[in-house]
């Protein structure tokens, strides 16, 4: 099969290898899945460079999400399965082998049935990036009577978050860094979307809760943010975290604690199984619905995997990047 491969941590142009792979045959409680399409996140790109984990086998197949059709089942799993289109998740987390190929094999639940009328390019953005921001909106217990603040509204997760809260009733503030991230968080239902280069997005958060606060924020690096948040939180808020952009960094400690905010971190590689249920049926509401809009930036070929991982680590595309395969 085709595949995309590195042996050492490194810039993709010197480690990233496309070509020829043994075609991997489905366990016990496994399927194989032909992958049409490979998300690419930032995660994955991370973890080639061996900025949050060091390379632990002695070849990786990268990415954790993926879309295609089931072509072959391990023992225990019903044969019924062969032919449905799925999405998967966790595909490399832990494993050496995930999605950058022609064929991935993987435990049979972590491939969850794609409907009929949804992309491979959509399904391919449906396990990190969504199922992040189901789990984040389910954390920050996002409803009719809750006001969020979101930080970055056009990037993948946070793009998904916004919609998912607002299928809710929450009422959506979002922070960007240009009037073109402005119409991506926009066209996703922010109530309210603050350009945080031209404005005061303490001062912008009180005025549009009239002096209150928010009672959640939702926060992608809280390295970076932190010293916002007694600008914008109510007493007793919360703080649902799920990326940093540095290893450490300062918290407002004291405000924590004389207001008793809430930090919650969440790290979707490693959800419980109720956790992870919760999140699957959220993520099934929303595409019953047919309202949640997927933001794919750029799609790109198998063995073009060098450009799609320097797209994603230059954070120059605002959106999902997609391999077709």
């Amino acid at each position: 099969m085709r595949a995309v491969w590195y042996e050492r941590n490194g810039p993709a142009r010197e480690v990233l290898t496309v070509g020829e792979m043994p075609t991997p045959e489905p366990g016990p409680g496994e399927v194989r899945v032909r992958l049409a399409t490979s998300g690419v996140n930032p995660s994955d790109v991370k973890a080639r460079e061996g900025r949050t984990r060091k390379i632990a086998f002695p070849r990786v197949i990268p990415h954790s999400d993926g879309a295609g059709v089931i072509d072959a089942v391990g023992a225990g799993v019903p044969a019924a399965r062969i032919g449905e289109r799925v999405w998967t998740w966790n595909a490399q987390w832990k494993r050496a082998f995930g999605t950058a190929a022609e064929l991935v094999a993987l435990p049979s639940a972590m491939a969850v049935p794609l409907p009929d009328d949804m992309s491979f390019e959509a399904g391919a953005c449906l396990g990190i990036p969504v199922m992040t921001a189901a789990h984040v909106i389910a954390t920050a217990q996002a409803d009719v009577a809750s006001t969020l603040l979101i930080s970055g509204g056009a990037g993948a997760v946070s793009h998904y978050a916004i919609q998912l809260a607002k299928m809710r009733g929450a009422v959506v503030i979002t922070t960007v860094s240009s009037p073109e991230k402005a119409a991506l968080a926009r066209a996703a239902g922010a109530d309210h979307v603050i350009d945080y280069r031209g404005e005061d997005v303490g001062a912008r958060v009180k005025e549009l809760t009239e002096g209150a606060g928010v009672d959640a924020v939702i926060e992608l690096d809280i390295a970076a943010n932190a010293a916002l948040l007694p600008g914008v939180l109510r007493p007793r808020g919360k703080v649902v975290v799920y990326g940093t952009g540095a290893m450490d960094g300062g918290v407002p400690l004291y405000f924590f604690l004389a207001n008793q905010i809430t930090l919650q971190f969440v790290f979707v590689y490693e959800l419980t199984a109720q956790e992870r249920a919760t999140a699957l049926a959220i993520i099934a509401e929303a595409l019953a619905s047919g309202r949640l809009v997927h933001n794919i930036a750029a799609t790109m070929p198998l063995a073009a995997a060098v450009d799609a991982h320097e797209a994603v680590e230059s954070g120059r595309v605002a959106g999902n990047v997609v391999l077709t395969i």
